[in-house]
């Protein structure tokens, strides 16, 4: 696994590459605390239009982040899934709880 990070509008913008499972998951997870923790952002948008895969283990670090970014009064931002990717949300709930968009693009611009 691979990622990208950036600041948008108040917003850390995580591009992922790869698979999200458990051999990836700690280091995925200590990479959002810093960024979280060092910058000054309200939102955190996944882009996972790159991910093929992903298990209960990055499933929970994203629910953790979530958990973290809404105490705050922020938005947790899901987009570009693939249709494999989204049956694993839609199956855990996560998309029930969290905004989707089919890109970065739209999700920036439906941020208030």
């Amino acid at each position: 696994m691979q990622l990208h990070t950036s600041i948008e509008n108040h917003t850390l913008v995580i591009n992922l590459y790869g698979d999200i499972d458990m051999s990836v998951t700690e280091n995925l997870r200590s990479t959002l605390e810093e960024k979280l923790d060092n910058e000054p952002v309200s939102n955190l948008l996944i882009d996972l239009s790159n991910v093929e895969f992903i298990d209960s283990s990055g499933l929970g670090v994203i629910l953790g982040r979530y958990n973290r970014i809404t105490r705050s009064g922020g938005k947790v931002i899901l987009t570009g899934l693939k249709p494999q990717v989204r049956n694993v949300m839609e199956l855990s709930g996560l998309l029930r709880i969290m905004e989707e968009y089919s890109s970065t693009g739209e999700a920036l611009s439906n941020i208030s």
